[in-house]
């Protein structure tokens, strides 16, 4: 038994349009938390011997020896991880003895990164994201350069962008909110997760186009009924590919510690979404481009 996906276009674009706008909304209120490898900054990562204190408890130790501009994250059930400005070695010292006097502890990481380098990092992130996306584009319109009809081999690349901003824009505002009431911050790891997104969702795309393709070659039908066909046809591949990704993401998200969570977070919206999009997205658009012409 077929779905008809096709059909239902219409409600598939109404829920995306909604999850988009919201995530835009997020961005706007909240903007995004960026890292200190994007900012620059320290980063000091604390795990106590016993009982950790209260986070306001260790905020209020910190604000008594100066320290301004900072923040204080649970990391598991003793650490804690401050960030904070650029700080001299004596502070780093002075702020990891006063935390000693309310209960031992050990420092298992330190580092800085300097205003500039953070500049540096977070210009190339832009360059490379745009790189990404023109090349996803030239490739998808390539490989369709023989498919002239109904539509051109250019508007199968656009729609591959429009399902890939959609994938990706929505964790981004996610994050929006994570950032404003989690203090989560975009780190170098999200930010190769979110390009790893633009891989998956492309893939996923393209496996249904490639399908639309051959069956506009075999079969005599509307465009719409190949489209709903080709679509039936890559269902259940492109499900449990992205079933057996996501199983593993999931047990890195519970399992595999602080540093690695938001990673897979990122990775595990943007799969999730990548695969709606590819069925209930990218093909439907084309059709509705075609109903307008």
């Amino acid at each position: 038994m077929e779905i008809n996906f096709i059909k239902h276009r219409k409600i598939f674009f109404f829920i995306s349009g909604v999850m988009v706008l919201g995530s835009i909304v997020a961005l706007l209120l909240f903007g995004l938390r960026w890292g200190i490898d994007f900012v620059g900054g320290s980063i000091i990562e604390i795990e106590y011997d016993n009982n950790r204190p209260a986070v306001q408890e260790i905020k209020s130790t910190l604000e008594n020896i100066g320290l301004e501009d900072f923040s204080v994250q649970e990391m598991g059930q003793k650490g804690i991880l401050l960030r904070t400005k650029e700080i001299s070695e004596d502070t780093h010292q002075k702020i990891l003895n006063v935390l000693k006097k309310s209960a031992p502890l050990k420092e298992t990481r330190f580092e800085f990164i300097g205003p500039v380098v953070g500049k540096e990092i977070r210009d190339k992130t832009k360059i490379v994201i745009l790189l990404a996306i023109t090349s996803i584009l030239l490739y998808v319109t390539f490989a369709f350069r023989k498919v002239s009809y109904p539509v051109s081999s250019w508007q199968y690349g656009l729609a591959t962008i429009i399902a890939l901003f959609h994938d990706v824009l929505i964790p981004v505002g996610i994050f929006a909110v994570l950032g404003k009431f989690y203090a989560v911050e975009i780190s170098v790891p999200i930010i190769t997760a979110l390009l790893t997104v633009f891989g998956y969702s492309v893939n996923d795309t393209v496996v249904v186009f490639d399908r639309i393709r051959e069956n506009l070659l075999k079969r005599n039908l509307p465009f719409d009924e190949i489209v709903n066909k080709s679509l039936n046809e890559t269902l259940s591949r492109s499900i449990s590919t992205s079933l057996t990704t996501l199983f593993v993401l999931f047990a890195i998200f519970f399992f595999g510690g602080y540093t690695l969570r938001y990673f897979s977070l990122a990775l595990i919206l943007g799969i999730s979404l990548g695969t709606y999009s590819s069925i209930c997205l990218a093909s439907p658009i084309l059709v509705s481009w075609t109903k307008r012409s």
